[in-house]
This record gives structure tokens, C-alpha cells and sequence, in this order.
């Protein structure tokens, strides 16, 4: 079985924030897409999350330059060699803000959350650090397929805290992993197997937080456009306050023929794309 992915993204500013610190991009043709949320004043969050995606993309379409069928990344026990080449991207997308922050005393502590899809196939890796997350939407099912790196979600996992007392906290934003504040970053990686009809929404929480994962569900379920399904998505979280910047960026994976799996269909028509918050 062939299997196509067909994508679409979308940005907003909210109604309460001034600047947009999301950012996401894609590559259809290395298979790569991401979402970052950034973090940091004078507007560094945004830069943070800019030179993320940047990186991560770039990561990919340097190695197919080079002329290699698979980018390079760490052997790593317990996951395919393709989530070993999105931990090698995100490290490096770390090591890149870093080394920004250091040349520039404005930009210094800023990070950025990161999730990250590389798709070979049916076949997909999943990549995260911090509260962004990727959800697989399946026959009317929704699952989290990311846990939140924050201190509130820790306190959960430990049963410190309810998932309704977490919220509601105040302490939601304080992330406890992150890309750029410290030198060395793990990310979380998962290997999954795709489905025809299967529909993945990588999001940064400025959605997450406003609207209920039922909800995402039957807006995605209920439109067959998935660019539509974009908007009404950051509607709903505007609706609801839109108290941060909202980005979503949703893949669906179709059956196809092999005419199309030999010269191209879906969203990947035109160029690969990297593309800011709006």
C-alpha cells in the first residue's frame, strides 16, 4: 500500500497577544513538518522559533543535496534510524539557538518548544520537546500522541495533580523542557505506522489550552478540506479568547495509485515551504 500525504497550516496572532512567537514550516518532498512555539522577550521567542523550523528543515534538504537517501542521526536503542535523524535535526536546532542567544545579550534565554513529523511512507517518527503537541485523529478517535514537557502535566504523571487542577493552574506556562536553554536537549521520540484516512495535527497550545480535544476532533472529522478545518480550528480558539498565538498544522495520509506515487499529488504540488506564524 502507497500512501500520499496531503497538508495544511495555519498561523494567528490570538486576540490578546502583539507579536506572533509561533512558527511552522514543511517539506513535503524530505517528508518533514513542524511546528515550534517560542519563548523570550524582545521579541526573541519569535526568533527562536524561526531559526527552529529553519534548522530542522534545512537539516533534511542539506542530506538529499548531498546526494544521501536518508539523513544522518544517531543510532538510538529502541527507535528506527529515521526518529535517530530527527533527534540529530532537533539537537542541532537547539545548538543553533544557543549560539544566537550567546551573540546577543536581548535574545539571551530564548527558547522555543518543537513538534516534529519525518514521514517515509506509511511509515512516521514523531519528535517533541515542551507543550506543542501531535495528536492522531483515526475513525472518529483522538489521541495525544506527545506528552507535555511542563511542570504542571509532571505533576500529573507523578498523581501530584489532577489533569482538571492542571487546567486550571497558573503555572501552565512554566515549561521544564525546552529548545535553547540548556546545552544539551533530549526530545521524546515515537515510531508509528500510518493509515488511510489517518489525520495528524501538530499544534502549539495557544489551541490546546482554549479548545477541548473532542472538539478538534469533530471540526477535523467533519470537514473534508483540510485547509478549512485550519480555520475553523483557530477560530474556535479565538472564540474561546485566543489568549496566545495559535498555529495547527494538519497532515492526512491517503490511499493512492501508482501513477500518483510516481509523479506527485496533493499538497505537494509546488514547492517545498517554510512558512511563519501569520
Amino acid at each position: 500500500m502507497t500512501l500520499i500525504v496531503r497538508v495544511a497550516g495555519g498561523s494567528d496572532l490570538g486576540c490578546v497577544r502583539t507579536n506572533n512567537e509561533d512558527n511552522f514550516g514543511y517539506d513535503w518532498r524530505r517528508g518533514i513538518y513542524v511546528v515550534c512555539d517560542g519563548m523570550g522577550g524582545e521579541a526573541a521567542g519569535e526568533v527562536a522559533s524561526k531559526l527552529a523550523v529553519d534548522t530542522v528543515l534545512g537539516y533534511f534538504r542539506q542530506a538529499a543535496q548531498a546526494g544521501r537517501s536518508a539523513a544522518p542521526g544517531r543510532i538510538l536503542e529502541g527507535v528506527s534510524p529515521r526518529a535517530g535523524a530527527l533527534a540529530s535535526a532537533i539537537q542541532l536546532a537547539n545548538r543553533t539557538i544557543r549560539a544566537a542567544a550567546a551573540q546577543d545579550a536581548q535574545r539571551r534565554g530564548m527558547g522555543s518548544t518543537i513538534v516534529a513529523v519525518l514521514v517515509e511512507g506509511s511509515q512516521y517518527s514523531v519528535g517533541h520537546v515542551g507543550d506543542s503537541r501531535v495528536y492522531l485523529i483515526r475513525k472518529n478517535a483522538i489521541q495525544q500522541l506527545t506528552d507535555d514537557h511542563s511542570l504542571v502535566m509532571e505533576q500529573v504523571r507523578r498523581g501530584l495533580m489532577t489533569v482538571a487542577e492542571a487546567e486550571r493552574s497558573e503555572m501552565q506556562n512554566i515549561i521544564i523542557r525546552a529548545l535553547g536553554p540548556e546545552e544539551g536537549v533530549e526530545p521524546d521520540l515515537t515510531d508509528l505506522t500510518a493509515e488511510p484516512g489517518d489525520v495528524l495535527l501538530l499544534t502549539s497550545d495557544g489551541l490546546t489550552r482554549q479548545v477541548r480535544d473532542e472538539d478538534i476532533r469533530d471540526m477535523i472529522a467533519g470537514t473534508a478540506s483540510l485547509h478549512q478545518a485550519c480555520r475553523e480550528l483557530i477560530q474556535a480558539a479565538k472564540n474561546a479568547g485566543g489568549t496566545d498565538n495559535i498555529t495547527c498544522l494538519l497532515l492526512r495520509f491517503e490511499e493512492t495509485t501508482w501513477m500518483q506515487s510516481v509523479f506527485g499529488s496533493g499538497p505537494g504540488k509546488g514547492s517545498p515551504r517554510r512558512q511563519d506564524g501569520m
